[in-house]
């Protein structure tokens, strides 16, 4: 048993808190010397657990430097730990120095913890990256004891992930002693993350809080106006600030940065008690953002519309309701969010779901329903990406000379990367190294050269500048920064990407930082804007921020939908939706892929029941279109949401034309023309390249624009396929833009599970079913014949209750 301290079992008392079991666990697995990952309920003092054993062990051996590391996906997340931390560092009067170092930490601040660490740092995967390409890392690091990585189910399943897990196989040898601890409260497979989180071979332990008391969640208002489309769920806005006023603090989260700036618009034009609110995404400029989270705490804001930049971990006490505007496309996400919620032992969270549409209404009942069963989902880390690979190998060798035998060693010693072979690393060496065949006669990309010791070393000082400023896996798309001018100056409030700016004509109006302005010009890399009485504006779209719906949730939205007995559940619009779909057509289940056709408009209509989220719609949707043109059905638009496709075509697709369409080489042939000819893999070079360091987002402290990014790019790219179509970058831009931008894992597991299950049904008119995908307002352009074929006269669509009525007369 773990001795306790009488300090800090009398801090726990003047907290009228019980020092929990997990949180005694942690103590004796530290002192056992044991690496754990620990799954404790949002409110159980998880975050604390992870940091008592270094505090007491720091306090009581007077240890000086770099203890404890703690490494967070977010800045705002380490700002919020570090002003928790101390106030029991401050109430124990323990003697233990905590410090943040994060992209927002000043320049004398940097330079100082180098030479003076405190005993805990408080850092993001990027900033320790950047601490370890120094000369001075063996020195700062050789008596780290322990490393901390909280919410490791957001990080360890992407790019951010793979830094930390090669970050840890090179403290692994500059500080052999430490001890790993992941901390989560949602957790689908803790044995995989138990594996990423130990050195390949030697899994940490795992250690399971007791659950705390199950949250309680329900869907806002009147399911009869949930209208057939949409994605703003603006029908529910008047009830969601009657939710904020009862409440004491409340959170309103969304799932894009755009629609937080909506939703805060249309929330603040009927704040008839003038209750003060909030907006916070990560567009905003740092000083907003801080003085909007410092507003939070300290209880000036009674809610905040927030994006996934506040879901993990930010702990404010007062906030006693969740609210979720549109469908939560993942369980274990949905109770991050909802944990933000009675942040306190045993009290249970409480949060209501507001879906925008019909089927985000189905989506929010499977949610509701897999957190009443503990059923929970999220991606899995698996192979380490190879572009982070190289950035790691740049990062050693701005620090100590590297040696490729000893190098491959310690990338192998981390989980991710354990199945690397010897002739792949080499290939990402000699990248490394001098660019390949076909780069290395460029002088910019000869960045390492021998040293006298054999080992190799960065070709200049220029080099190791630029791999430095150029750091992380995050490339964002061009940005401007929003000036809103006043006077003769003006204010800061953000940044927008720069394809939205161009967009802009001088007049026009738009939401932004929870005004509204209105855009005069763009100078210097700057969006000049003034302040605008006008109150319908354009929104501005941003590229990031579009969720994946996850396969457990499409799975229980299926099982929905099949199980007619389970509609008792749902209100009397949404049973007669559900009801006329079963007698008009059928209802798509987890046996069968639903096709419909109909005609409309004098056009064809072909929906396809995927279930399989936006972007493997996306990816089906033009694969498909490609394969029509050839059948000369002459496709012209479609349509993608979450659940489904909608195709519109001059020729009307049959029984016969299923086959063809859906056969499984789509993903090889269609896939392969479709990549070749669309500038997507283009895209995806650019971030690869970014991120292998073989072009540059900032130079000298200036960011580079996206045209001189891109202009860059695809030079190299055409070089690349023209003299050296193997190039290792090219292969992992192929492979990551299958994965991250196509989703063809996912597509290809459901054309082979419904090969031979595909259910056709040919209609004289739309089916209620298909009314939120066909009448979704974002609709893809489609090249072809077919474009010409578009007859002059289209009439508006039609509402879609006239629709409904016309089905309603069908099946009479």
């Amino acid at each position: 048993m773990a001795r306790v301290p009488k300090y800090l079992a009398e801090w726990f008392a003047a907290q009228q808190w019980k020092l929990l079991p997990h949180q005694r666990a942690m103590l004796e697995r530290y002192q056992n010397r044991e690496s754990t990952l620990l799954i404790a309920p949002t409110g159980t003092g998880k975050t604390l657990s992870g940091f008592l054993p270094s505090l007491i062990d720091i306090h009581e051996n007077a240890f000086k430097g770099l203890h404890t590391l703690y490494i967070s996906p977010l800045k705002a997340l380490t700002q919020d730990i570090e002003r928790n931390l101390m106030n029991p560092v401050r109430d124990m009067g323990l003697n233990v120095t905590v410090e943040s170092r994060t992209g927002d930490t000043g320049a004398y601040r940097r330079k100082r913890q180098r030479e003076k660490p405190p005993n805990i740092l408080l850092t993001t995967p990027e900033s320790l990256m950047l601490l370890l390409s120094y000369g001075d890392a063996p020195e700062m690091f050789k008596n780290l004891q322990s490393i901390v990585v909280d919410e490791i189910h957001h990080m360890a399943p992407n790019k951010r992930g793979d830094l930390v897990t090669l970050a840890m196989a090179q403290l692994a040898e500059l500080a052999p002693q430490h001890r790993r601890f992941g901390l989560s409260a949602t957790v689908a497979e803790p044995q995989v993350l138990c594996d990423w989180l130990g050195p390949a071979g030697n899994p940490a332990s795992l250690l399971e809080a007791k659950p705390g008391k199950a949250p309680k969640v329900s869907i806002l208002g009147s399911e009869a106006r949930i209208p057939y489309n949409g994605f703003m769920a603006k029908y529910a806005m008047e009830d969601i600030m009657c939710a904020i006023e009862k409440a004491k603090t409340s959170i309103v989260f969304v799932n894009t940065r755009a629609q937080a700036e909506l939703v805060f618009q249309l929330l603040w034009d009927i704040n008839k008690e003038a209750i003060p609110l909030g907006v916070y995404h990560s567009s905003l400029t740092r000083e907003k953002r801080v003085k909007t989270l410092a507003m939070m705490a300290e209880g000036k804001l009674r809610s905040l519309v927030a994006t996934s930049a506040l879901e993990l971990g930010v702990d404010w006490g007062d906030v006693d309701l969740v609210l979720q505007v549109g469908a939560p496309k993942g369980v274990s996400r949905l109770l991050q969010r909802i944990g933000r919620s009675n942040h306190k032992v045993n009290v249970p969270s409480k949060a209501y779901l507001v879906p925008a549409n019909r089927f985000e209404l189905l989506e929010c009942k499977a949610a509701i329903e897999a957190i009443g069963q503990n059923q929970l989902d999220g991606e899995l880390p698996g192979d380490g990406s190879h572009d982070v690979l190289i950035q790691f190998i740049m990062n050693q060798a701005c620090s100590a000379p590297v040696h490729e035998a000893r190098i491959y060693a310690t990338i192998t010693r981390s989980w991710s990367y354990r199945d690397l072979t010897r002739e792949q690393f080499s290939a990402l060496f000699r990248f490394t190294v001098d660019g390949g065949y076909a780069l290395r006669a460029y002088e910019r990309f000869q960045r390492l050269k021998l040293s006298v010791d054999g080992g190799y070393i960065p070709s200049d000082k220029w080099v190791v500048s630029r791999h430095r400023q150029n750091i992380g896996v995050i490339v964002e798309s061009g940005k401007l920064k929003v000036k809103r001018l006043h006077g003769r100056g003006g204010k800061i409030l953000g940044e927008v990407e720069e394809h939205f700016a161009q967009s802009l004509a001088p007049g026009d109006t738009f939401f932004f930082a929870g005004e509204v302005l209105e855009f005069i010009s763009v100078r210097d890399m700057t969006l000049e804007a003034r302040a605008s009485k006008a109150r319908e504006p354009r929104i501005p779209t941003y590229a990031g921020g579009q969720m994946p719906l996850s396969t457990h949730l499409a799975d229980g939205v299926r099982h929905l939908l099949e199980d007619s007995s389970r509609w008792n559940e749902l209100n009397k619009d949404i049973r007669e939706w559900l009801q006329l779909q079963q007698k008009f057509s059928l209802l798509p289940g987890r046996q069968h892929f639903l096709i419909e056709s109909f005609p409309r408009q004098k056009l064809f209509y072909s929906v396809f029941y995927t279930f399989e989220g936006r972007r493997a719609n996306q990816t089906l949707g033009m694969l498909l279109s490609r394969r029509m043109d050839r059948l000369k059905l002459h496709p012209i638009t479609f349509t993608v949401t979450d659940y489904g496709l909608a195709i519109t075509t001059v020729e009307q697709v049959t029984q016969s034309h299923i086959d063809a369409l859906l056969s499984a080489d789509i993903l090889f042939d269609e896939l392969e023309e479709w990549l070749v000819e669309s500038p997507m893999l283009k895209r995806s070079f650019r971030r690869v390249a970014t991120i292998a360091g073989l072009v540059e987002q900032r130079n000298a402290g200036d960011r580079k624009t996206m045209k001189q990014v891109t202009f860059s790019t695809d030079l190299i790219y055409d070089v690349l396929r023209k003299y050296e179509p193997e190039h290792v970058l090219l292969r992992i831009t192929r492979q990551d833009a299958e994965r991250e931008l196509l989703d063809t894992e996912r597509l290809a597991a459901m054309l082979h599970q419904f090969q031979s299950n595909i259910a056709f049904k040919a209609l004289p008119r739309p089916s209620p079913l298909s009314l939120p995908v066909i009448l979704d307002v974002r609709t893809e352009r489609v090249p072809g014949k077919g474009m010409e074929l578009l007859l002059a006269q289209m009439s508006q669509q039609e509402v879609a209750e006239q629709l409904i009525e016309d089905v309603r007369h069908e099946v009479a």
